[in-house]
């Protein structure tokens, strides 16, 4: 129990002292969790509205891929996106292994189908009478996909609380495509767990209760703006 105040007390110190080398291992996680889960969104939103309106063979099988990416392990994509980075790999004439893009790449391969079969799920969910009369009034398929989408805005920010939640606690991917480079491609995550293996207890509490503190200020902000638009018709 006292470790555990210790490494609150730690966290609290270091924050209001403004340590550099911890506010740049926040930044950095922000930084990689950020523009991965933008990335999603515009991946998955789309992708979920083209896969739901359409009727096309193997849609079935589609879906099911979906379905089965929520749950991939983020340590295996890690080393699938590394072995492709890897200097020896197909993409590896574009130096991006232990680099920050290689962590958002990871991050959004992690978070893109969650945010897509999250969405895919609630437009299904949908009154069909609500499409047909969006074509009465003579909408296109365009038209159609973006007044479906604004429909279900609020469970798409909850997919994005969710995906968020996954890819900021990420760490196997992270270390693995990014090699936790102190200065460079440290995130907190694996702060945490290189100051566990050093045995600094109080220190990986305090990076903890930082991440949960990051975690936290940013799905309430996320929540603030999915309740104003649960009110808002």
């Amino acid at each position: 129990m006292h470790l555990i105040l210790q490494g609150i007390v730690q966290a609290f110190e270091l924050l209001i002292h403004g340590n550099p080398l911890v506010y740049s291992i926040a930044l950095r996680t922000l930084q990689v969790s950020v523009p991965s889960i933008l990335i999603a969104l515009l991946i998955g939103v789309p992708t979920a509205a083209l896969v739901a309106l359409t009727h096309f063979r193997g849609r079935h099988l589609v879906i099911s891929l979906i379905n089965t990416g929520m749950a991939w392990p983020p340590v295996v994509i890690g080393l699938i996106v590394a072995l492709f980075l890897w200097r020896s790999g197909p993409l590896g004439f574009l130096d991006l292994i232990y680099t920050v893009r290689a962590m958002i790449i990871a991050q959004v391969l992690i978070a893109t189908p969650i945010v897509t079969g999250l969405t895919l799920a609630a437009l299904q969910q949908l009154d069909p009478g609500y499409r047909l009369q969006i074509l009465s009034f003579g909408a296109g398929r365009t038209r159609l996909m973006l007044l479906l989408v604004r429909e279900i805005r609020v469970p798409i920010l909850a997919a994005s609380m969710a995906a968020f939640g996954r890819i900021i606690a990420e760490v196997g991917a992270a270390t693995i495509v990014g090699g936790n480079i102190q200065g460079q491609t440290q995130v907190l995550t694996t702060a945490i767990v290189q100051h566990t293996n050093m045995g600094d207890f109080a220190g990986a509490i305090a990076l903890g209760v930082i991440l949960l503190l990051l975690a936290f200020s940013t799905n309430f902000v996320m929540t603030t703006i999915q309740q104003r638009s649960f009110w808002v018709v």
